[in-house]
C-alpha cells in the first residue's frame, strides 16, 4: 500500500489472478496477494488514501524530495546522463519533484515508470510530459514483483548514462524480510556499478499513528481493501457479499508491521465461478490482504550493503518517521 516489457496477454493474467486467489482461499490462514488490490479502481482508491490526513506517509515523503531532490539527483547523476526507473511507480506524484531537480541539473533525463497499472502510467506519461519539458518518458507495463530468475531486466541504456532506480513510498514494506531481499538482489543484478537506487522505508512510530493510516475515519482504506473483493467478483465469477466483510487493520509490534485483514462478518458460502470452488468462511475468519513493515534506523542500509549497493547517503524528516535511502550498485 505496491517480465515482459509489454502487458501480458489477458488469458495469462487471468491465469495469474486464478492461482492466486485458489492458493490463498484454500491456505490456513486465508490469505490474498496485495498485487490485487490494484485495478484501475484501487488505484484510484489508494491515490485518494495518499490525501488523507491520517495517511502521513506520502506527504511526509514528499516533504524529503522537496528539501533533497537536488542533492538526491547530483549525487546519483555524478554528473553523467540520468536514466530514471521507478519500480511500481503509479501516479509518480512524489516523482516529479526528482525530474524536475534532474531536468535542472542536467538539462534532460529519461524517465521509466514500470507499474501493472497501464492507466496509471498512461495518466503519469501525460501529466509529466505537459508540466516538465525535458522528460522523455518510457512506460513499461509489467509486474516487477513476478521476474524470472535472479535478474531483473531494465532497459538498455546509452553508454554514457547511470541508472538511478527509484523504489520509493515505503514498497518494500509490502514484502516478507527475506522476500525483500530477493527483490533488492534481482533489481541490483541487472544494474551495472556505479549506478544507484534510493529506497524509501517508513519507520517505526507509536500504535496509534500507524493504525491510523491503514484505518482512516472516512473509510477510504476499507474500500480499497474490500475492492479486492470487487476484482475477484468481476474476474473469477466470484458471489462474495463485499459488506458481509470487515476491514481490519492491526499493528503486530512483535514482527514490526502493519497488518490489513478482511474479517467475515457470518458464518458464509462463497462460490468463485471460474474455479468451480466454494469457500467457507466461519463468523470472525479472516483473509490476510496486506502486510506493511516498519524499519527501524539503520535497518535500510543494513539492507542495501546486503543486496549488492553501498549506502552513501540517508535523508529523514525532522520526525523522524520515514528515510530515503541512496545505495550505490558496487
Amino acid at each position: 500500500m505496491t517480465a515482459a516489457a509489454s502487458p501480458a496477454p489477458a488469458l495469462q493474467f487471468d491465469e495469474r489472478v486464478a492461482t492466486a486467489v485458489r492458493e490463498g482461499l484454500t491456505a490456513r490462514p486465508k490469505r490474498l496477494p496485495a498485487w490485487l488490490f490494484y485495478d484501475r479502481a484501487g488505484s484510484r482508491l489508494f491515490d485518494a488514501i495518499t490525501e488523507l490526513d491520517e495517511y502521513y506517509l506520502t506527504r511526509t515523503e514528499r516533504g524529503i524530495f522537496l528539501r533533497a531532490s537536488k542533492e538526491i539527483v547530483r549525487q546519483a547523476s555524478a554528473e553523467q546522463r540520468l536514466r530514471i526507473s521507478e519500480l511500481g511507480a503509479g501516479s509518480a506524484e512524489k516523482t516529479r519533484l526528482l525530474l524536475r531537480a534532474a531536468v535542472n541539473r542536467l538539462g534532460a533525463v529519461v524517465y521509466e515508470p514500470i507499474d501493472v497499472s497501464a492507466s496509471a502510467l498512461d495518466g503519469a506519461r501525460r501529466r509529466i510530459q505537459r508540466e516538465i519539458p525535458g522528460v522523455t518518458v518510457t512506460p513499461r507495463v509489467m509486474d516487477y514483483t513476478d521476474g524470472d530468475g535472479h535478474k531483473f531486466h531494465l532497459g538498455a541504456m546509452d553508454p554514457d548514462e547511470r541508472r538511478l532506480v527509484l523504489y520509493i513510498g515505503s514498497s518494500i514494506g509490502n514484502f516478507e524480510p527475506a522476500e525483500a531481499e530477493r527483490l533488492l538482489h534481482r533489481v541490483r543484478a541487472g544494474l551495472e556499478i556505479g549506478d544507484s537506487m534510493l529506497l524509501g522505508v517508513d519507520l517505526v512510530k507509536d500504535k496509534s499513528t500507524l493504525v491510523a493510516a491503514y484505518d482512516d475515519a472516512q473509510g477510504v482504506t476499507a474500500a480499497f481493501n474490500r475492492n479486492m473483493l470487487v476484482r475477484v467478483n468481476r474476474e473469477l465469477d466470484a458471489e462474495f457479499d463485499v459488506e458481509a466483510f470487515e476491514h481490519r487493520a492491526v499493528w503486530n509490534q512483535a514482527n514490526s508491521r502493519m497488518e490489513m485483514h478482511l474479517v467475515s462478518r457470518c458464518a458464509q458460502q462463497v462460490l468463485v465461478g471460474e474455479l468451480d470452488m466454494t469457500v467457507e468462511f466461519a463468523a470472525g475468519e479472516t483473509i490476510h490482504t496486506e502486510n506493511s513493515y516498519k524499519y527501524r534506523p539503520g535497518q535500510a542500509e543494513a539492507l542495501l550493503a546486503k543486496t549488492g549497493f553501498r549506502a552513501e547517503a540517508t535523508w529523514t524528516d525532522e520526525r523522524g518517521w520515514f528515510a530515503v535511502c541512496l545505495g550505490r550498485a558496487s
